[in-house]
């Protein structure tokens, strides 16, 4: 149609399709392409939305006195015949709310007053009631949640937020408290409509001492401000979903694809196959295949599900709790590739040659069914010799072909040259009830390098395969160390007795030079963590500045869309690119690249911050109970005002207050990262190993205090100056001595 249809054309048309609601649908339906009749279509949409005919609810239109054809309803009290009805949440009109009746069958749940229901409507002409409701599926209930310190009262009490950007008190009840105490963190609910005044409450959980174990990450969860609870719409977009149909999708179900994650894995979005190459041009090289959850077909562009995403930008990871981007029913079992279950993905066919060197890729849009759910430990049992009931029939033809292509990319890893930092990651182990029982490291084996390499691949594909057909997309950036920052680098690897040279574009090869000359030495872990330190954050952009941790020219992430919206806009992105449906990247999405790149950097960000606070804290309870208790640790930060040390045995970070360092004036360097004693000359610097105290542990705040016995095994030198009280000396003596103490200190750590 090359002209716009009448408004009552779009009225009609409405009230035929009503799940076809947004303006993107309508100018589908009636062919409108063009900027100048889009800007049109829209200024007919508004007036008759001033004239009534319409009401936009967020993006979509609909009839005003008219409910959607699904909808949730709120669960009355049977009447006098024993019927149910139900209310209509989303009712907007004006008058009566329409009356609802529930038509139930034997096989549906039990239905009572409260619950929420997922209904198909159908209008009817009876004189009683206005609809008909027939069940989908019960919903959960899902009140307005919070988290706070509960203040006790006579007339019941009230709870104070912890979230600090909510100052607005709860009002609970006497028969609401749950005999909770006096400064106990509760979780609560909202008990009734918020009228004026104080908001009511009950509490539906006792959480006891806010610096209890069970606290620690909701305490964080709600001071970083991370949604951690899913609007109703929501959920019900979720709850509506069903399994896609194969469709026009690659049939890829007769594939040996098999996922590997840890053994608590609560999602499970990508899936690996390995084989030789077959082709006689390409002796000794490999075929992989990576295949990924298609989140893109049930989260689309504009739906509740996309917004929630979009703002929430990522999951959480705590070590008793995930804060998923997405609701279980999408995350943990539509978009999860469970074993022996047809599902959706994208995937990715890469051919490497017999160096590991990729030769070429093809995306597709299939169907695949996986054949295992396997764990990392026991892969690599397997392959070291102890196959079990599940991995023995894989062994030969699934998992040594993966190893064998992991292998061929090792060769050319070596020679693209990424990163090699070496940084042991901890995990806190936790009891049922929440305490730490221990704090372990990650155990970091082949088999996890072996996804780690297809994914990177899968990432690289999908970068070159959107720059190929020009198609805009978010890509990982991961610049180079500034200017500053490598000086920085170079100055404690001076001190060290290494080499970084200057006057040279700098690569990764340089850096993992100066790793290597370390390595063996007491200085490893010191070269380690100020190489981390010089490094620059990743980000998000629709612009392209490579990825030089990686030593990649183009990255983008394609392989975890249940997690992170950035690679949902590169699943979309490719779909729109191939145009392999109508839930591809739209016009919208491509205009806010550049703003959601911004976003969704924040909230990983933000999620980051929330997880390492919480980690904090854990330590810091872990810890209490040892205070006093002397450790070994290495000095990981220096500032005017002390020292940070990292512990040996936990990984937990501590501050020395620079007052109790020794009994006298201290001078900071910041060019050097230093602190230097006005009358012993002692000179402090990062990587030193130290001996500590604990002087004090808050698992509120996470803060480890501690006090400094020993330098690089040595006793702290006596000063004649009395602790606190010390002088400092004036400021060109001062300097003078500190350049001396720094050449006296390099050449001592060169011998």
């Amino acid at each position: 149609m090359e002209k716009l249809p009448s408004k009552s054309q779009i009225v009609q048309w409405l009230a035929d399709n009503p799940t076809l609601t947004s303006k993107r649908d309508i100018a589908r339906a009636f062919g409108i392409k063009g900027g100048d009749l889009r800007i049109e279509l829209k200024r007919m949409l508004k007036e008759l939305e001033a004239e009534g005919a319409l009401v936009k609810a967020e993006r979509s239109y609909r009839d005003p006195a008219a409910l959607p054809p699904v909808s949730i309803l709120k669960v009355l009290a049977p009447d006098g015949d024993g019927d149910l009805f139900g209310d209509a949440m989303e009712w907007t009109g004006e008058g009566t709310a329409p009356r609802i009746l529930i038509i139930t069958k034997a096989s549906d749940p039990a239905l009572g007053q409260g619950d929420r229901i997922l209904a198909r409507l159908e209008p009817v002409g009876g004189k009683d009631h206005n609809y008909e409701a027939r069940l989908i599926r019960k919903l959960g209930h899902n009140p307005l949640k919070l988290l706070g310190i509960f203040r006790s009262e006579s007339e019941g009490g009230r709870v104070v937020p912890v979230d600090k950007k909510n100052d607005k008190e709860w009002r609970v009840l006497r028969d609401g408290t749950m005999d909770a105490r006096d400064g106990e963190l509760v979780e609560a609910e909202q008990a009734g409509p918020r009228r004026m005044g104080l908001p009511q409450a009950r509490i539906t959980a006792r959480l006891g001492d806010p610096s209890g174990p069970r606290a620690i990450s909701l305490i964080a969860i709600h001071q970083h401000g991370i949604p951690d609870q899913f609007p109703d719409k929501v959920v019900a977009e979720a709850d509506a979903a069903t399994p896609a149909p194969l469709a026009k999708r690659e049939d890829m179900r007769d594939l040996a694809l098999v996922t590997i994650d840890p053994p608590d894995a609560r999602d499970r979005d990508d899936a690996v196959l390995a084989m030789p190459d077959p082709d006689p041009a390409n002796i000794g090289g490999h075929i992989v295949w990576v295949a990924i959850a298609d989140v893109a077909h049930y989260v689309r562009p504009g739906s509740e599900l996309d917004r929630e995403a979009k703002k929430r930008g990522n999951s959480s990871y705590f070590p008793d709790r995930v804060v998923p981007m997405l609701p279980d029913t999408l995350s943990g079992d539509l978009c999860s590739l469970h074993e022996n279950v047809d599902r959706a993905c994208m995937a990715v066919r890469m051919v490497l040659d017999a160096h590991g060197r990729k030769i070429s890729h093809r995306f597709t849009r299939g169907m695949m069914r996986s054949v295992a759910s396997l764990s990392y430990a026991q892969v690599q049992n397997a392959i070291d010799g102890s196959a079990d009931d599940v991995t023995a029939p894989l062994l030969d033809d699934v998992l040594r072909p993966l190893y064998a292509a992991y292998q061929a990319t090792k060769q050319a890893r070596n020679e693209r040259q990424p990163l090699d930092l070496d940084l042991p990651e901890r995990k806190i182990v936790l009891s049922d009830e929440g305490k730490v029982l221990a704090v372990d490291f990650y155990e970091r084996l082949d088999a996890h390098k072996v996804i780690e390499e297809f994914m990177i691949l899968a990432n690289v594909s999908a970068a070159e395969e959107l720059n190929r057909l020009k198609a805009p997309l978010l890509f990982r950036v991961h610049e180079e160390p500034s200017p500053e920052k490598l000086q920085a680098l170079r100055e404690v690897a001076e001190a060290s007795g290494f080499v970084l040279s200057k006057g040279q574009v700098l690569k990764t090869s340089h850096l993992n030079q100066l790793l290597a000359a370390a390595e063996g030495t007491e200085f490893y872990e010191l070269i380690n963590v100020s190489t981390l330190r010089a490094m620059t954050q990743a980000y998000y952009s629709p612009q392209n500045f490579g990825h030089f941790g990686l030593a990649l020219r183009n990255y983008a992430h394609f392989t975890s869309p249940i997690r992170r919206y950035s690679d949902l806009i590169v699943h979309r992105a490719l779909i729109a690119a191939h145009g392999w449906g109508n839930d591809g990247l739209a016009q919208q999405d491509v205009e806010e690249l550049a703003e959601t790149a911004k976003h969704i950097s924040d909230t990983e960000r933000r999620s980051m911050v929330a997880e390492r606070d919480t980690n904090d804290r854990y330590l810091a309870a872990y810890l209490a109970d040892r205070v006093g208790a002397i450790f070994d640790g290495r000095v990981s930060g220096v500032q005017r005002f002390g020292l940070f040390v990292k512990l040996d045995d936990s990984g937990a970070d501590g501050l020395i207050p620079i007052r109790s360092v020794g009994r006298e004036f201290f001078h900071f360097d910041a060019d050097t990262q230093t602190l230097m004693g006005a009358d012993t000359g002692l000179t402090i610097g990062i990587g030193q190993r130290v001996k500590v105290r604990l002087a004090d542990a808050v698992p509120v705040t996470g803060g480890l205090i501690l006090e400094l016995l020993e330098i690089d095994d040595r006793a702290l030198p006596k000063s004649h100056a009395p602790r606190g009280r010390g002088s400092p000396r004036k400021p060109g003596k001062a300097a003078a001595k500190s350049r001396a103490v720094k050449r006296k200190v390099s050449r001592q750590r060169r011998k």
